[in-house]
């Protein structure tokens, strides 16, 4: 079966990787062609603001790749036709390429908006426009913005920040969403103390994932990182001068100097392929819960371009469990694996549909946490002022403390028994807590306030260590990786980090999860040469008791593992 795979980002490569692991070398006739716009192998997106921050090299974010006689895969090649009906994909350098099953991973491209003196040919006039029009996967640069203005959506545009940060004194970000706050933190960061960072966003800081009293106090905590915060008011337009970005002017009369423009304000779906070949398209590719296109089953979509039934939550985790569903699918119309077991459902993660009912299974790809030297935003589930309504059958529960004074903002949401959603700004340790609170599904205490109180006084115990952690507990969320699955990699040889993301993935999405990986690599590293890992007590139902230590070993705070900030790398 000849499959062709339009996109070689997070979410294309990781499909590549899941079918050729599905279908065993030989099982089937695999062919699979990938082609992937930009010249770079694959890498993750997610952690390019840590690039512009300098906590990360570029080669430092280089995904774990696929080497198998059945893949080729061309880089630099865009799609920019479909003939459904002859099933053939036409790239830009005139090759075609015949399938059988077609897969669009064509991701999201940055939303430019409507701002005059932005984009160039609106400054200079048509004469500059589009070089290639016809490609898909274009570079923000061809798409015509002026000099001094950036998108951050590939590791070009975090080379080119980084390049002009140097020489940069006036930095205007704008878009105050997790985007733009880690970009802001990070140029911050960079460019010196004798240079000023502005943040610019109509609304309040990422208000998809706060309410304003949580924004309020998340804008304070920027601000005390060297961030010029201006909330509840727009840009209107970009001065230009000698032909580049030399300021903006703001929709309350002020203009903000600048000779560095940073534009965060959100995606699009990269759905041009997709119109052409006369497929339906609403905000992304509309999708089935199978991922087929609607008007052709042969054609499939996943990642950030596709609109399934659920919607999109323009988080990587969604996409690299689209593709893990899509490679089984695939591997079964090519025979080279067993079908699924009849009761289940296809179009859903692990065969489960999800419940409506906002008490149900929760989605753990709904953790966000602001990345960034001195951040502390974390923010899942149910949160934020937009909030699904409560299920009738199970009273909700919200309880917050908020302190400003310290920049200190918690609130936890309680249904049916368990945490459904946490906002945290400042929250330390407490923070760690919730999210395995959210994503394990651990009854919660009877009164919630106990969840956040932990937080104010010492309660001995509540921190996690690598000893007391049950094996099926959850630690790289976005690649669905348990503690089990890293003490099995260190069984098998991994013994770096590096080792962990070749055999597990752990540490290759948003890059959280670093720390306790290194935190339980460190605590094998302690335990040999006792094989296996010395025995896991029961998991317990609620805040426990501290337990012992393991012979010979220190229980390693909370803070100091699921918490500490992950090493900084040399700056590119």
């Amino acid at each position: 079966m000849k499959v062709v795979v339009v996109g070689n980002g997070m979410v294309g490569s990781r499909l590549v990787t899941e079918l050729c692991a599905s279908a065993e070398p030989g099982a089937a006739a695999l062919d699979i062609t990938v082609l992937g716009a930009e010249d770079h192998a694959p890498y993750n997106r997610v952690l390019l603001s840590e690039v512009v921050a300098g906590a990360y090299d570029v080669a430092a974010i280089d995904l774990p790749g696929v080497v198998d006689p059945r893949v080729g895969v061309w880089t630099g090649v865009c799609a920019v036709a479909v003939d459904r009906g002859a099933q053939v994909v036409v790239d830009s350098t005139g090759g075609r390429h015949r399938y059988d099953a077609l897969v669009l991973a064509t991701g999201a491209t940055a939303r430019v908006p409507e701002l005059p003196g932005l984009r160039r040919d609106e400054a200079f006039g048509a004469g500059t426009a589009v070089r290639g029009a016809d490609a898909v996967g274009l570079r923000h640069d061809d798409a015509g913005l002026v000099p001094g203005a950036h998108v951050l959506r590939t590791i070009d545009d975090a080379r080119e920040i980084v390049a002009a940060s140097v020489n940069a004194r006036h930095v205007v970000v704008l878009g105050a969403g997790v985007l733009g706050v880690e970009v802001a933190v990070g140029l911050a960061g960079r460019v010196g103390p004798d240079a000023v960072v502005h943040l610019v966003h109509p609304r309040g800081l990422m208000n998809a994932q706060l309410d304003a009293a949580a924004s309020e106090v998340a804008a304070d905590a920027v601000a005390r990182l060297g961030v010029h915060v201006r909330t509840g008011v727009g840009a209107v337009a970009v001065v230009l001068r000698d032909g580049r970005v030399a300021g903006v002017d703001l929709d309350d009369g002020a203009q903000l100097p600048a000779d560095l423009l940073v534009v965060t304000v959100g995606t699009l779906p990269e759905t041009t392929l997709a119109r052409r070949a006369g497929l339906d398209v609403d905000r992304g590719v509309v999708v089935g819960p199978d991922l087929a296109t609607l008007r052709d089953d042969r054609v499939y979509a996943v990642g950030d371009c596709a609109q399934p039934p659920e919607g999109g939550s323009g988080l990587v985790g969604q996409g690299w469990d689209q593709a893990r569903r899509l490679a089984r699918t695939l591997a079964e119309r090519a025979g080279a694996c067993p079908a699924t077991p009849a009761g289940q459902h296809p179009g859903a993660p692990d065969g489960v549909p999800r419940e409506a009912c906002s008490c149900g299974p929760v989605d753990d790809s709904t953790v966000v946490k602001v990345k960034g030297r001195g951040v502390d935003i974390v923010a899942m589930g149910v949160s934020g002022s937009a909030r699904p309504p409560a299920c009738g059958a199970h009273p909700r529960r919200t309880v917050r403390l908020s302190d400003p004074d310290a920049v200190r903002h918690l609130e936890v949401v309680v249904q049916g028994g368990r945490v459904v959603g946490a906002t945290c700004v400042g929250g330390g340790a407490v923070a760690a807590d919730l999210v395995a609170a959210f994503t394990r599904g651990t009854p919660a205490p009877r009164d919630p306030a106990q969840l956040l109180v932990r937080a104010v006084g010492p309660v001995g115990g509540s921190a996690e260590t690598p000893v007391r952690i049950p094996d099926r507990a959850t630690i790289c969320r976005c690649n669905g990786v348990t503690k089990g699955d890293l003490v099995q990699a260190w069984a098998d040889g991994s013994r770096t980090v590096e080792d962990v993301a070749r055999t597990t993935r752990a540490t290759t999405g948003c890059g959280g999860c670093t720390s306790p990986v290194c935190g339980i690599l460190d605590w094998l590293r302690a335990a040999e040469p006792a094989s296996p890992p010395p025995p896991l007590p029961p998991a317990p139902a609620a805040a426990p008791a501290p337990d012992e230590p393991a012979a010979g070993h220190e229980p390693v705070p909370a803070a100091s593992w699921l918490d500490a900030p992950r090493p900084r790398q040399p700056q590119p």
